[in-house]
């Protein structure tokens, strides 16, 4: 009973801070407009400058939402990941699956160069994007599970892994040598990574992978608990190991892919944000883990695009590269720290 308490009040406490996060990223940007012009915005009061009301819904919110979406998104496909192999060191990105989409991606945008007319049209549609990184995600991570049922051990898979994410950089390097210009550097700008860029449409869009993604991982979450304690004892619960392990791919490649499709291949967050929530409350629970490592992420995400937006300029940083100025230094916190990693 005392324990639930202190869950509630956690909880209580992150959606607070993911409410000042929420409210900080909001008030960041190129443009600079009053804190009390904000409010007064949010909460359907007058604001003297109908242009700050427009930055404000059509470009601040969105982002803002969008940030939520993709940092709880990663992090939750990285705690999926890190209980599916029970390997702390699990991740969409060392895995090979944040690899497979964007090799999907560059197919698209790339591949481009080879294809002419209406089919280059289609095929480079947001839709098509979203699917094309979403398949090479979920092939990649398909692979690895199929290897993964004839090496036991974690640190060959995870060299396997490291090896994915090699060929599918070698076959990016190759579209890059053979695309054009402007396919290039389209593709270069998505590798970035950004928050901003997508249109109400697109958010749309990324919401509806990113729930599917979430339902099913609450729907998994006994059979989360229950590889916790080895497939052996899963399997004497009742659980199919077969069924589990489709559904927790679909719903790690459904978050990673669409994520990585719509806001580039952004690292850290689905490593960092599952040990941060492990440590904090100091549980295996996933009944709490999936819910708070959603909030955290999503609050880390706020912050990062929040550095990443310079004040009073046009430009804003690589979203990728402040998420792994803040994500690698709490890994290394934490192995310092010697502290149990819960597997």
């Amino acid at each position: 009973m005392q324990q639930a308490k202190s869950y509630r009040i956690s909880f209580v406490l992150i959606l607070l801070a993911l409410f000042f996060a929420w409210i900080l990223n909001v008030s960041s940007g190129s443009v600079t407009i009053p804190f009390k012009a904000i409010l007064s915005s949010l909460f359907g009061g007058e604001v003297k400058i109908d242009s700050w009301n427009y930055i404000i819904w059509n470009y601040r919110i969105p982002k803002a939402f969008t940030a939520i979406l993709v940092g709880g998104g990663l992090s939750i496909s990285g705690l999926l990941m890190q209980t599916l192999f029970r390997n702390p060191l699990a991740g969409p990105f060392v895995l090979g699956i944040s690899s497979g989409a964007s090799l999907g991606a560059a197919l698209l945008l790339m591949g481009a160069s080879f294809i002419t007319g209406l089919t280059s049209f289609v095929f480079l549609s947001d839709v098509s994007l979203a699917i094309a990184a979403s398949i090479g995600s979920f092939l990649v991570l398909f692979v690895v599970m199929l290897v993964a049922n004839r090496i036991k051990d974690t640190m060959a898979l995870l060299i396997i892994g490291l090896m994915f994410g090699s060929i599918t950089a070698a076959i990016v390097s190759v579209l890059a040598y053979f695309s054009t210009a402007e396919n290039l550097q389209r593709y270069i700008f998505w590798s970035y990574g950004s928050v901003g860029n997508l249109s109400s449409q697109q958010v749309i869009l990324l919401s509806g992978i990113v729930g599917v993604g979430l339902l099913l991982s609450i729907l998994s979450i006994k059979r989360l608990n229950a590889f916790l304690l080895g497939e052996n004892y899963a399997q004497s619960l009742g659980v199919s190991l077969k069924k589990s392990r489709l559904v927790i791919i679909i719903a790690t490649g459904l978050l990673a892919g669409g994520i990585t499709a719509f806001a580039g291949p952004i690292a850290f967050v689905g490593l960092a944000v599952p040990h941060l929530t492990r440590q904090i409350f100091d549980t295996m629970e996933h009944r709490v883990l999936i819910p708070s490592v959603f909030l955290y992420g999503a609050i880390l995400m706020l912050l990062c695009d929040t550095i990443a937006q310079l004040p009073n300029s046009a430009n804003v940083l690589p979203i990728n590269a402040i998420t792994s100025l803040v994500g690698a230094p709490v890994v290394i916190w934490l192995l310092v720290r010697k502290r149990k990693m819960l597997f």
